[in-house]
């Protein structure tokens, strides 16, 4: 069984995306102008993005034992993604995002994503060697803290790259994460989570970096919500505002933005270009419906030319 550069740990399902011109009130109907229906999850997500930069990508998750499964595995090593690491839980129907999506680009959600569709720190420990063998892992915080946390010990006990994304559910449970850390990746709200505030300016945002830089990782990168995105490192720091591209869902940024940033790295670009490079290629994520990345050197190029120098 050949390593991967970057094994992928988080959530996958099926992810049906509907766009409609506004969403209905109560008792109300309203038609879908569009319907897409793909393979999704932010860990299917983030490891499509990496596999479209020309990583090779592994991904651990869990499906169920249905056709569903059948048909997302499917599509993942059609993407390129190495599907060995994926649970198949017996007698579990595989997780599903619903994405209702209105004109102003407004995204609500509707999951089914019971605890069986959830890893498990059992689920870690026999992928194990998977981990051990890439060259960086990637690990989204939305599961569970417990198989969270066994993925990031594994990575670090083996000297990997740790790449984290997101923010635990409880914040009693942030310090143990960080400080097995490389890289660290958060939102708005999940920044609040961390820091105790959500950003509203880049002045919020690089203090929030700066303050997170201190737990263990060095390189933090948070989202100031519809300003821009902030950076750390050890010695030096950078805000990137939003670029003037059109936004039609933005469900997918975030994993296209992880994806970039986990490629630069490994490709040991300057932190200041691996930042461009990550906003990039959300700003490329961003113009169609639905979270799958569509990922390009040409597409994150026309997004560099966007963003200010």
């Amino acid at each position: 069984m050949a390593a991967v550069d970057v094994m992928v740990v988080g959530q996958i399902a099926r992810d049906l995306v509907l766009l409609v011109d506004e969403v209905p009130a109560a008792s109300g109907t309203a038609p879908a102008r569009r319907r897409r229906e793909l393979l999704g999850g932010k860990g299917a997500n983030q490891a499509v993005g990496l596999a479209q930069l020309g990583v090779d990508v592994g991904l651990l998750g869990v499906v169920g034992d249905d056709e569903i499964a059948d048909r997302l595995l499917a599509r993942a090593r059609a993407d390129g993604v190495d599907v060995t690491a994926v649970v198949r839980r017996p007698g579990t129907a595989t997780g599903l995002i619903v994405d209702l999506v209105d004109a102003a680009g407004t995204w609500r959600y509707v999951e089914d994503l019971p605890a069986p569709v959830l890893l498990t720190a059992a689920d870690v420990r026999g992928a194990a060697d998977r981990l051990r063998a890439a060259r960086a892992v990637l690990v989204q915080l939305q599961q569970p803290h417990d198989a969270a946390l066994a993925a990031a010990r594994c990575a670090r006990q083996a000297q990997r790259l740790v790449v984290l994304d997101g923010a635990p559910d409880d914040r009693r449970h942030a310090a143990e994460l960080l400080v097995l850390a490389d890289v660290l990746r958060a939102d708005s709200t999940e920044t609040a989570l961390l820091a105790g505030a959500r950003p509203e300016s880049a002045d919020d945002g690089r203090r929030a970096a700066r303050e997170l830089l201190g737990h263990g990782p060095t390189l933090v990168a948070v989202e100031v919500d519809g300003v821009g995105n902030a950076f750390a490192w050890p010695d030096g720091d950078l805000f990137l505002p939003l670029s003037d591209t059109l936004t039609v869902d933005t469900t997918g940024a975030g994993d296209a933005f992880v994806a970039a940033l986990t490629a630069g790295l490994l490709r040991g670009e300057p932190r200041d270009l691996v930042a461009r490079r990550a906003v990039a290629a959300a700003g490329a994520t961003v113009g169609h419906p639905g979270g799958r990345p569509e990922l390009s050197e040409e597409a994150i190029g026309r997004q560099l030319a966007l963003i200010p120098a």
